[in-house]
């Protein structure tokens, strides 16, 4: 299809056939200088702009990116401190109550129920249970909603720990009551050097809430897993709390970390966490990425529609351009050859019209005195009486005279059609004309057999015209359709009058008729579908400019294989006037 275009829409220039040699070469190769032009023109003016383009696409995607692990970084960097102030705040309260109060007020249940009710209130919630438990592991007081007291946690990690470390807070589990929870619990020394324990159960709900109520943007999930990898907050992609995380537990740091990586599927992720200082907790953001540049996609298919757009006008126009002033060039490189042409044919038919004078010069000089003599012979054949009663004598004399007569004719018609000049109107009787030119090229249709009639309607009035512009038109018109037929083919040539007053010429051969494609470019100098055979492709666009010269229009019909008809239309009273050749 793109051919099939490109074929309809191809400049005139383009099949023009490279001629380096000669006196009518070109003076340039246009298809040569289109190219030039159309890719100078658009490296120079494309170019630029797809760099700014690339250059603004990739400034504008890293600024995108960035933001994307600025945002992330801040929503953990903020996350973090709440969770750090929860636990924290938590964690004071209690050893606020070890050091506020004494053991022996602790181990009153009593009291210690009023101090957990006091708790509950002031913190909104959170604070289970709580309990105080002796040096040896045991839970020597308790309240809350479960049966712990007499527990011995002598063996659980948590007690050693607390031990160890005077502070303790644990990871999500299950424990006694298998329900997620965790615990934070402080060591208090006695001055006996005995020490005892306050462990106070926390439920996970706070830090649900403290966590669901973020608003992140990217299918953003944030949760909290331990560092080993459990999750210790139920999450919305990655599982329930107590499950497995699916990716690695991150590197430890101290600072906040965001960074670009692949999930399990292989989609890129933005995953920034932070270590809960002094927690077993991680805390963790999870972003889509390409949800985050869900915006930049939109952006960046707007970005690549302009670029597209903006190419795609650019080089039309610039197809546009180059293929409109080379083809001018093209013209003018054209009515320069035809110049010549036509300088070169004058020259050629004035050196004719010499040497046709001087002919018939040397011809008619003894033409007249074979005249005269066969005048005087005639005159004295007469006057004798042996010699006037001989017809033989009389019509042999007679042939001579007509035969130098006719030979008169042919050297005045040689002279006339040789004859180079402007235009020179006189009155033309068209069928008297058209059989003058037929006279030149009677000798071509009887060897080849051709059949040629001519018919000019009784209405055809003489018209005012140029005899040997005429002459030349109608010669070319039929030597163009013995060209075109096979031996044996048909001609035929009419004159009539139209309702415009113009003499209408019709020359139809039944020759091999001319292409739709080729039609349109029939009168184009130098096109030519003979060039194999010698032809110049200058003929009919010469006879078209010698139309125009005189005032008429030259059409011309055609059918593949079936024949073509040329149709000239002469004005009665023509007004010669010259138009640019076509």
């Amino acid at each position: 299809m793109m051919r099939t275009l490109f074929e309809k829409w191809k400049p005139a220039f383009w099949n023009l056939p490279v001629h380096t040699q000669g006196p009518f070469k070109h003076m340039f190769n246009f298809r040569r200088i289109w190219k030039l032009t159309v890719a100078l023109t658009a490296g120079v003016t494309l170019l630029p702009l797809i760099a700014i383009t690339l250059i603004d696409y990739n400034v504008t995607q890293s600024s995108i990116e960035s933001e994307i692990l600025l945002t992330t970084a801040r929503s953990v960097s903020n996350t973090k401190r709440s969770i750090s102030f929860f636990l924290d705040e938590r964690k004071s309260a209690l050893d606020f109550l070890v050091h506020n109060n004494t053991f022996e007020s602790l181990m009153d249940e009593s009291n210690l129920a009023r101090i957990l009710r006091d708790l509950q209130k002031g913190f909104g919630g959170g604070f289970e249970d709580m309990g105080v438990i002796d040096a040896a592991g045991l839970q020597r007081a308790y309240v809350g909603p479960y049966n712990l007291k007499g527990k011995d946690y002598s063996d659980q990690s948590w007690f050693r720990k607390v031990v160890e470390s005077g502070i303790y807070i644990s990871d999500v589990f299950l424990g006694f009551r298998n329900v997620p929870h965790l615990v934070i619990a402080v060591k208090y020394d006695l001055p006996d050097g005995d020490f005892y324990i306050l462990r106070s159960s926390l439920d996970t709900y706070r830090f649900i809430l403290l966590l669901s109520e973020l608003e992140l943007s990217g299918r953003g999930d944030a949760f909290m897993i331990n560092d080993h990898g459990i999750l210790q907050t139920p999450s919305r992609y990655h599982g329930k709390v107590l499950e497995p995380f699916s990716l690695p537990v991150p590197a430890y740091s101290d600072r906040t970390e965001v960074h670009e990586i692949q999930d399990v599927k292989g989609e890129p992720i933005i995953f920034g966490y932070a270590y809960i200082p002094n927690t077993p907790f991680i805390l963790v953001i999870v972003k889509l990425k390409r949800a985050m540049m869900k915006s930049w996609h939109q952006t960046r298919l707007q970005l690549i529609g302009f670029l597209v757009a903006s190419i795609t006008i650019i080089l039309l126009v610039i197809l546009g351009v180059a293929t409109y002033l080379v083809n001018n060039l093209y013209v003018t490189d054209q009515k320069r050859l035809m110049s010549l042409h036509q300088l070169e044919y004058g020259s050629k038919m004035a050196s004719i019209g010499r040497l046709a004078a001087g002919i018939a010069h040397e011809i008619n000089n003894p033409l007249a005195i074979i005249n005269e003599k066969a005048g005087l012979i005639k005159d004295l054949f007469c006057y004798k009486k042996e010699y006037a009663d001989d017809p033989r004598l009389i019509r042999t004399i007679d042939a001579i005279i007509a035969s130098v007569e006719r030979c008169g004719t042919i050297t005045k018609r040689l002279l006339g059609f040789s004859r180079q000049s402007d235009v020179m109107l006189q009155k033309i009787d068209v069928g008297e004309l058209l059989r003058e030119v037929l006279s030149f090229t009677g000798k071509e249709a009887e060897y080849r057999s051709i059949d040629v009639t001519v018919a000019v309607q009784d209405a055809v009035p003489l018209i005012e015209s140029d005899r040997g512009k005429l002459q030349q038109i109608f010669l070319n018109l039929i030597n163009n359709s013995f060209a075109a037929m096979e031996d044996g083919g048909h001609l035929e040539i009419s004159a009539v009058l139209n309702a415009a007053r113009e003499v209408v010429v019709s020359v139809k051969d039944d020759g091999c008729g001319i292409s739709e494609a080729d039609l349109r470019r029939v009168f184009e100098p130098f096109f030519s579908t003979k060039t194999q055979k010698g032809g110049t492709g200058l003929g009919l666009s010469i006879t078209y400019n010698l139309v125009k010269e005189i005032g008429g229009q030259i059409d011309v019909e055609s059918e593949e294989g079936v024949g073509t008809c040329f149709i000239v239309r002469l004005p009665v009273d023509a007004q010669p006037k010259k138009e640019n050749p076509k």
